[in-house]
């Protein structure tokens, strides 16, 4: 349950730090832009995300089992995120996330983080592809410029009520949105070492302000970001509250837990490594803790940035403290200039999340496994589409984890986790 940090700084060179440096500074651009997206998408304010990258990133990579995780708000939150704050406001979101901080750190001192890899595949194929397709339609709004003051977070209600919106559809909205994942596809095949997604977002909302297209931006919608992080404060707790928000503390946890450790293991076949799955849960546990005292999202390790990190010659644990400092620094010193990000800018970045999420890829290979792991994951999908997300983990993990002990004789080769 050592930090790796710990590991690490025995050995530390000049050499590294600059590496760290260099890979910090590169991921904070990439992570800037999603943060702002995630949080807007999940209902909450887009300074949240900032919050939640500076804190939890920092005691992700500060406590963390890996050697070059990063952490922050991911996608795969957006479903329960918006599902808790529309039940029950911000501040079940913030005790909800401060719950699933302590369940994260008694899995971790309970060294259980190393069971979680035993959930099959196919069920968090299932649910990630399921998440994709809810964090794809929720951007529609925005990426066509539809007018509505809400939309219906249900996914079933949801594009019935798209659909009665059509005549507020606006062309430049769509024009903007389409530009950015134009760009971003292409930064990323002929120039993958720059920050696409910063570049793409600031070129696209720069044209909408140049080009007077009537479309949201940040600023007219939220209002100025801040440019410090709040103070923090201990959310209000009581039994009742607690008891209530307990279902929704777990689903976050278990989220937390599993991505994590994916996101751990996928690193761990970049480099070579290997990483501590019980001092990974336990630095879950105090940034989700960390996160929720400063007003932030739930956390977790985030695949996409932890790729991009290694990529950029991220070495140690240092260049996940630099993402977050990096942050917090344009935080403080360009807080204005995030008000004029385009919405649907915004919302084509996200689109291209999704499609990632869903490992499009990876769909000729799952159909073409067993009928019992096709069922499964197709199952897990369509309850977290068209049910809840918390009933699909518990459906397709209970189902997921009897397949596999009736195939007790099936090799590990057959349960490796994804590699996203």
């Amino acid at each position: 349950m050592k930090p790796k940090i710990l590991t690490t700084l025995a050995t530390y060179s000049w050499r590294a730090f600059l590496a760290d440096m260099l890979a910090g500074a590169t991921v904070a651009m990439v992570a800037l832009p999603l943060c702002i997206a995630i949080a807007i998408a999940s209902g909450a304010e887009p300074e949240k995300g900032i919050f939640t990258a500076i804190v939890a990133g920092f005691l992700i990579s500060l406590f963390g089992g890996s050697r070059v995780q990063i952490g922050g708000p991911t996608g795969a939150f957006i479903v329960v995120v918006y599902g808790v704050i529309a039940q029950y406001g911000y501040d079940g979101l913030v005790v909800a996330t401060f719950m699933a901080g302590f369940i994260l750190l008694i899995a971790g001192f309970l060294k259980i983080g190393t069971l979680i890899s035993h959930i099959p595949e196919a069920v968090i194929d299932g649910f990630t592809v399921g998440i994709a397709v809810i964090i794809a339609t929720s951007q529609l709004q925005d990426l066509l410029g539809l007018e509505a003051a809400s939309v219906p977070a249900d996914f079933i209600e949801k594009l019935p009520a798209l659909w009665a919106l059509r005549d507020s559809f606006t062309p430049s909205a769509l024009a903007i949105g389409l530009a950015t994942i134009l760009l971003i596809v292409g930064l990323r095949r002929f120039a993958p070492r720059l920050p696409g997604l910063i570049i793409a977002v600031g070129v696209t909302s720069a044209a909408t302000i140049l080009l007077a297209f009537p479309i949201d931006t940040i600023g007219a919608r939220f209002g100025a970001l801040p440019d410090r992080l709040p103070i923090p404060a201990i959310p209000e707790i009581t039994v009742a509250r607690l008891l209530e928000l307990l279902p929704s503390a777990f689903v976050i946890a278990f989220l937390a837990g599993v991505e994590s450790l994916l996101s751990a293991l996928v690193a761990d076949r970049m480099i070579g490594g290997s990483h501590r799955s019980n001092a990974e849960l336990l630095a879950q546990g105090a940034a989700n803790i960390g996160s929720s005292l400063f007003g932030g999202l739930p956390a977790t390790g985030a695949i996409a940035r932890t790729a991009t990190n290694i990529r950029a010659g991220g070495k140690t644990p240092v260049a996940g403290l630099v993402h977050a400092l990096t942050i917090l620094a344009v935080m403080m010193l360009a807080a204005p200039l995030a008000g004029y990000l385009a919405l649907p800018a915004l919302a084509g970045l996200l689109m291209m999340t999704a499609w990632h999420m869903s490992e499009p890829h990876k769909w000729r290979e799952r159909m073409a496994g067993r009928p019992s792991d096709r069922v499964l994951l197709l199952l897990t999908m369509f309850l977290t589409v068209f049910s809840d997300l918390t009933v699909a983990i518990g459906v397709g993990t209970a189902l997921g984890l009897a397949l596999r002990l009736r195939r007790r004789d099936v090799p590990p080769a057959e349960w490796t986790p994804p590699e996203r």
